[in-house]
C-alpha cells in the first residue's frame, strides 16, 4: 500500500494514489514541526486500509512534506516553499502519476496550502488528469495546535508531545483574527503560535477525531469518482 515501498510491476495495477500534502512549521512549544506531516499520512493510510489497501489497488505515496507556512515564518523550525512553488510542484507530480496511475487524490493537512492546491488542482482538471484533494479537517474545536490537533498527536506520536509546555494561544474564531492573521501572520494574534487551547486533550479524543477524519475523506473519495 506503501508506492515506496513495492515494485514497479505491482505498482502497474494503481487504481487510485493517494499523495498526503503537510508542511513544517511551528505548532507551539508543545507540538512538533512535523504536526501536519503525520496527520495527513496517518489519513491517507488509513482511509487507503479501509478502501482495500494494495490488493484494491490503492496506494500512498510519499508525502509532499514541505508546504506554504508562510503566516508561520516568524517562528524558528518553519520550512516554507510558498504558494508557487507548491502549485508547481504538485502540477508536475500529479502529472507524472497519471502516466501509469489512473486517479490521485490530495489528502491534505494544512491550511496555508489551499490556495496552491485549488490552482493546481483546476490546471490539472482542465488539461483533463482525474484529480482531486480533501482535507483532514481539525478547524471545527480549535485552529492551530490546539486540543484537537494535540488529542490527535497524542495517538499518533505521543512520544513527540510535550504536555508540560502546552499552553492556550489565541482562541478568537478565524474570522476575527483573520485581518491581523493576514498583514502579520500568526505571531501577530498569537505570540504563543498556538490558535486554540490544549488544555483537555486525549489520545483517546484522538483516536476519535482521526476516524472521523478517515470515514470523511473515504466518503468524499468515492463521491469524487468517475
Amino acid at each position: 500500500m506503501l508506492l515506496a515501498r513495492t515494485t514497479s510491476p505491482r505498482a502497474a495495477g494503481a487504481v487510485v494514489v493517494l499523495v498526503p500534502v503537510g508542511s513544517v512549521e511551528q505548532h507551539g512549544p508543545h507540538l512538533p514541526l512535523e504536526t501536519d506531516n503525520v496527520i495527513a499520512q496517518a489519513v491517507a493510510t488509513s482511509a487507503a486500509e479501509v478502501m482495500g489497501g494494495a490488493e484494491a489497488g490503492v496506494w500512498v505515496a510519499p508525502p509532499l512534506t514541505y508546504g506554504s507556512s508562510g503566516e508561520h515564518q516568524s517562528f524558528p523550525g518553519t520550512v516554507s516553499i510558498g504558494t508557487e512553488a507548491l502549485r508547481l510542484v504538485v502540477v508536475e507530480l500529479v502529472r507524472s502519476l497519471r502516466t501509469w496511475a489512473p486517479r490521485v487524490v490530495l489528502v491534505n493537512a494544512h491550511g496555508g496550502n489551499l490556495s496552491a492546491l485549488r490552482s493546481a488542482v483546476d490546471q490539472l482538471a482542465s488539461e483533463g488528469h482525474d484529480v482531486a484533494w480533501v482535507a483532514c479537517a481539525t478547524e471545527d474545536v480549535d485552529l492551530h495546535a490546539g486540543r484537537t490537533e494535540t488529542s490527535l498527536m497524542l495517538h499518533l506520536r505521543p512520544g513527540e508531545v510535550r504536555l508540560e509546555l502546552a499552553e492556550a494561544g489565541d482562541c478568537r474564531p478565524l474570522a476575527e483574527i483573520l485581518p491581523d492573521l493576514v498583514r502579520g501572520g500568526i505571531a501577530a494574534v498569537s505570540p504563543n503560535g498556538v490558535l486554540g487551547d490544549p488544555a483537555g486533550a486525549s489520545a483517546e479524543e484522538g483516536a476519535a477525531v482521526l476516524r472521523n477524519m478517515v470515514d470523511d475523506v473515504v466518503a468524499r473519495v468515492a463521491v469524487n469518482a468517475p
